[in-house]
């Protein structure tokens, strides 16, 4: 068995509406990692799921007449749905937060957090945004408003609830950025948590009266009491690895092994502060590395948002322009750590520019010259230690857009390659050095393949085979969209 072992996690979506590009992002992006580290020898661990506790979702079955887990179940079940669409890794662990495994462990680490001193209950007032489902100062708001869900009215919650003392990780939590300056990635996205925490962190309240939200787990020795959705899903990263047996999978992954938590940069606070305040009161080891996107805008710059009803639904995209069309469009267009824009036009142009005229049109060239010209496949392809360095250090450092640059900066390459050589004419008066450049083509075509089986698993298993019978492609391997 491997010694390296990886555990890498998406957030888990809200499954209060189908899933949008958003998350169809986060999902592509963690798959990437997980594909690569497993190429390198890693033993992977790849997570994701769905969270299903809060007023939302309450709210949501009530408007639409179903149970609640009626309610929950149907849109896990749309998540579950995408994640094959996307060639998501087989073997992906599916996690819900109302699975019975994490609610042990959800309990058991309420448990374990109240018995280390850091949890207690009192009477608060609040402003809440059911949108986020979290408190709001009023320097977060603009016009009485959350800045994200602008269309929901803040609800005030006035009770008694159970508190936990995220003033206590103040220091703590500064102390583990400085010595581990690339937990956060972006860095810009870290030093936005640094000056998070050093403007004083207020404890907040992690429980909810059942008589008024009744759906969730209930807090340990006190049925009157729910607890609060963050810090119940947040527990789900664990529970999915065995949770709270400290050995088995625990201990591999997520003690002895590297751990990557992808998020939105709207969940920055969450997974960087407070989960990690949360496993420092439950002496459990921190994250290793958590991966922050930017946005994915629609119209005017604004936010896609199941709450503002501007999402795109990533399964008509699909149907239109397949799989890897969207892979590509998220991964290679969409810059890896700011906002981008999304348009439909945006899509096509990138479709028809980077995979018809790009990898489509390279593939069917060279192989359609290696037919025609080679008298058997070329045997002696690449494997992944050949594949270009720069593309390995982009992955490393989580710059998987500027991974997918690389690839295509080297199929514009190959393009000119055939243009400066013209290897077609030049058999017919020099078929030896002609065959050799043919060669050489269907090698770096080789080694694009092997680029390509992180990024777009289904072309690259397309070329290997043509490379591998010495066939060209009896269609296009993207075709034109107009």
């Amino acid at each position: 068995m491997s010694e390296k072992s990886l555990y890498i996690t998406t957030t888990l979506p809200y499954v209060n509406a189908e899933p949008h590009l958003g998350h169809a992002m986060e999902f592509i992006r963690a798959d990437v990692i997980a594909r690569y580290k497993k190429l390198q020898g890693f033993d992977v661990f790849f997570n994701t799921g769905t969270d299903e506790h809060g007023m939302k979702l309450y709210e949501g079955a009530k408007i639409e007449g179903k149970s609640t887990q009626d309610y929950v179940d149907f849109y896990a079940e749309k998540v579950k749905d995408l994640l094959k669409l996307l060639s998501i890794s087989v073997d992906v662990h599916f996690i819900r937060t109302t699975d019975e495994k994490h609610v042990s462990a959800a309990t058991a680490f309420w448990k374990k957090v109240n018995e280390n001193g850091y949890i207690y209950k009192k009477n608060y007032k609040a402003k809440y945004c059911v949108g986020c489902e979290e408190e709001k100062k009023d320097s977060e708001l603009i016009n009485g408003r959350c800045s994200i869900h602008s269309n929901l009215e803040l609800e005030i919650i006035e009770e008694e609830n159970y508190f936990f003392k995220y003033s206590a990780f103040q220091e703590k939590l500064l102390n583990f950025y400085e010595k581990n300056p690339t937990f956060v990635i972006p860095d810009f996205r870290l030093n936005e948590m640094k000056g998070f925490v050093k403007n004083g962190l207020q404890d907040f309240s992690i429980s909810r009266l059942k008589t008024k939200m009744p759906w969730g787990i209930e807090v340990p020795g006190d049925p009157d009491h729910i607890m609060y959705v963050w810090f119940d899903a947040l527990v789900s990263y664990i529970a999915t690895l065995g949770y709270p047996n400290i050995e088995g999978d625990f201990k591999k992954y997520w003690v002895d092994g590297e751990t990557i938590q992808y998020c939105g940069k709207d969940n920055n606070r969450f997974q960087s502060a407070m989960w990690q305040a949360m496993l420092m009161a439950c002496d459990l080891p921190n994250t290793t590395h958590v991966i922050v996107d930017g946005f994915i805008t629609g119209e005017g710059g604004v936010k896609m948002s199941k709450s503002l009803g501007n999402v795109t639904n990533p399964k008509n995209l699909i149907q239109e322009f397949g799989t890897d069309a969207l892979r590509y469009f998220l991964l290679r267009e969409v810059s890896s750590f700011e906002d981008s824009p999304f348009t439909i036009e945006r899509f096509k142009d990138a479709y028809n520019s980077g995979l018809a005229n790009g990898i489509g049109n390279l593939t069917s060239r060279i192989m359609k010259m290696a037919e025609t010209n080679l008298e058997e496949p070329i045997k002696n392809t690449a494997n992944f230690i050949d594949v270009y360095p720069d593309f390995t250090s982009s992955i490393n450092n989580f710059d998987i857009q500027r991974a997918c640059n690389v690839i295509w900066h080297w199929i514009g390459q190959l393009d000119q390659k055939i243009q400066e050589t013209m290897p077609f004419k030049l058999i017919k008066t020099d078929p030896v050095k002609a065959k050799e450049i043919i060669t050489e083509l269907v090698y770096e075509l080789s080694k694009i393949s092997e680029c390509l089986s992180v990024i777009l698993p289904e072309t690259s298993e397309k070329i290997k085979k043509l490379i591998k019978e010495n066939k060209s492609p009896s269609v296009p391997l993207f075709l034109r969209k107009e």
